[in-house]
């Protein structure tokens, strides 16, 4: 339990950080499922789907809610199952 006023401000500061983090880290998975999805179904959308989460990677590995090297491994993985699909 905090007792100082400081204490109590970076315990509000933190919890309100852990959800914001907590909402991106979801709708990435969201948009990696989607994209999975649409992927595998050989969906004409799985292209614009791939860029927008290239996008979100990008941001959440530069806010550093996902760490840099899971993104870009990420992103790769990604790419070769698109081209893998496409085929």
């Amino acid at each position: 339990m905090a007792h100082s006023n400081q204490a109590r401000k970076r315990n509000r500061q933190s919890e309100a950080r852990r959800e914001h983090n907590r909402a991106v880290r979801s709708e990435l998975r969201t948009s990696i499922k989607k994209f999975r999805a649409a992927s595998a179904a050989k969906d004409a959308k799985s292209g614009e789907l791939l860029a927008t989460v290239e996008s979100k990677l990008d941001k959440a590995a530069k806010r550093n809610i996902v760490p840099t090297r899971r993104a870009n491994r990420l992103k790769s993985r990604l790419k070769k199952q698109a081209l893998k699909d496409s085929k």
